[in-house]
């Protein structure tokens, strides 16, 4: 097996350094360098990687869907600072470039990160994924990209028109003309929605091996659904495997900076995708390489956002740092562990929702706007089994108590969790009066981080753009029938 870490302290002369995201998507840290004991020595290149960098133990996404969370992280800014907060947004109907009163424009002066690495010298590219919510033109951000791509990738909707890397060696970093020029690229890998497709053989995990949380009924669509992440884990160690190892073949690995992380939780099952617990915002994140800060084994315990990876990317780029970045440069000799994470989720697709979060040394708390519109209302995972399955148990009296409030009750408007004592966060502490305080702290930093931030969650989505949203879906057969938010009820025919 290669040593990455030998090959890493190997010094290049090299005034900037390569760097690489390995971006997977959808993927919670149930790996061995986490301290998952179910894929204990399953992970092993992932660990290794863990073990000759730092790693992150709570590194959160901005927002528990693709598009809002991407969105964020290649601006550096919060999505609802920039109006890019709810999922696929600025989109139309064909996928082609979206009429002017659908488009989202980032803020005059506001540039992505791959712009401002050309700015500092770097060839960019991304192979794969984009999936950003606004309005844009792609060779503006990627040196290189297939010529599919660019044709449709002006918009935002690179999410469906470049899913997944064709390869690792096309369009890369072997399509740099100066071999000498540095580089800044995005691999995106499948991650959570894998499934058990890149499994080692011999080691994909039956759904009986893998205990389900007490916040899902036993049902076996369930426990399938929940096993299929951890097989996703698995497959994804493979992934990175295939990308160290051609980065060593091309004479890359030695001065490449390698960033590892996903852009939310959890996509198999309920709760965790879409929703603001731990399952959906906290993601894996591991920086390695020849870098002074990056000491091999390191593990970083304070409070991490994903935006938190732009500005530092920028740093060790020795690219410009905008003064208007949300996050900060994590190994600056200035910096300043922070005492909450924000996190928001609002419409994904033609579900019609806004959430709020604040994440603290010991606490999550929650926010639901929409109280009376239940975790099960009408989404865009109706047509899954473990939807079917979770409603056919409804109906015949299945589920626990706490099952039926949690999924198909009215939400609480306000959630606490002691994180310590209670990680799958049933025992909500809100109404608890020896927790009132905690509650109204977290309370008012949701509130000024609001009113500072002018959050876009607070004023409602244009009709155009909800107009597009409706379109995006009409055709479909299980949204013909879905109860939507009456939002829509403008729309139907």
């Amino acid at each position: 097996m290669t040593c990455f870490l030998c090959n890493s302290q190997k010094r290049v002369e090299s005034k900037k350094p390569n760097i690489l995201w390995i971006f997977a998507e959808d993927l919670s840290p149930f790996m061995g360098c986490y301290g998952d004991s179910i894929n204990k020595n399953a992970t092993p290149v992932i660990d290794r990687l863990a073990s000759e960098g730092v790693r992150f133990n709570r590194a959160y996404a901005t927002a528990p869907v693709c598009s809002a969370s991407r969105s964020a992280l290649i601006t550096g800014v919060m999505q609802t600072t920039t109006g890019t907060h709810n999922h696929r947004s600025s989109r139309s109907a064909d996928g082609e470039i979206v009429p002017e009163n659908l488009r989202i424009y980032l803020q005059e002066g506001m540039k992505t990160l791959p712009e401002l690495m050309q700015e500092a010298g770097y060839f960019t590219f991304n192979s794969g994924k984009d999936d950003y919510n606004f309005h844009y033109n792609r060779k503006d951000l990627y040196t290189v990209g297939n010529k599919e791509d660019y044709e449709h990738g002006m918009n935002g909707w690179q999410g469906n028109w470049a899913k997944h890397a064709r390869s690792v060696t096309e369009d890369t970093w072997n399509a740099r003309t100066d071999k000498k020029q540095p580089w800044f690229g995005q691999i995106q890998i499948d991650g959570g929605k894998a499934h058990a497709k890149f499994v080692r053989k011999g080691q994909e995990l039956g759904a009986n091996e893998v205990p389900i949380p007490p916040y899902f009924p036993d049902l076996p669509s369930q426990r399938e659904a929940w096993t299929d992440h951890y097989n996703a884990n698995r497959g994804a160690d493979v992934n990175v495997d295939t990308i160290l190892k051609q980065l060593e073949t091309d004479g890359e690995l030695d001065n490449t900076i390698v960033y590892f992380f996903s852009d939310h939780g959890s996509p198999m099952s309920l709760r965790h995708k879409q929703f603001c617990y731990e399952g959906g915002m906290l993601v894996p994140l591991i920086i390695k390489g020849n870098h002074p800060a990056l000491i091999p084994g390191s593990v970083r315990y304070d409070l991490v956002s994903l935006l938190d990876i732009t500005a530092t990317t920028l740093a060790m780029g020795k690219a410009k740092v905008p003064a208007y970045l949300d996050g900060r440069n994590l190994f600056s000799k200035t910096f300043i562990e922070q005492d909450y994470v924000i996190g928001a989720r609002d419409r994904c697709d033609y579900t019609i929702d806004k959430i709020r979060t604040v994440v603290s040394k010991n606490y999550r708390y929650i926010k639901n706007y929409y109280p009376n519109r239940t975790m099960m209302q009408a989404s865009y995972r109706d047509d899954r089994l473990i939807v079917k399955d979770m409603k056919k148990a409804y109906e015949e009296d299945l589920l626990t108590t706490y099952q039926k409030s949690h999924w198909f009750g009215a939400r609480p408007l306000e959630e606490l969790y002691f994180l310590k004592e209670d990680p799958y966060q049933i025992d909500n502490l809100a109404k608890n009066p020896k927790y009132f305080q905690i509650l109204k702290e977290h309370r008012i930093v949701l509130e000024n981080w609001i009113k500072e931030t002018d959050d876009k969650g607070q004023y409602s989505e244009s009709t155009a753009q909800l107009k597009a949203t409706y379109d995006l879906w009409k055709d479909i057969p299980y949204f013909k029938n879905a109860k939507l938010n009456p939002e829509f009820d403008q729309f139907k025919q």
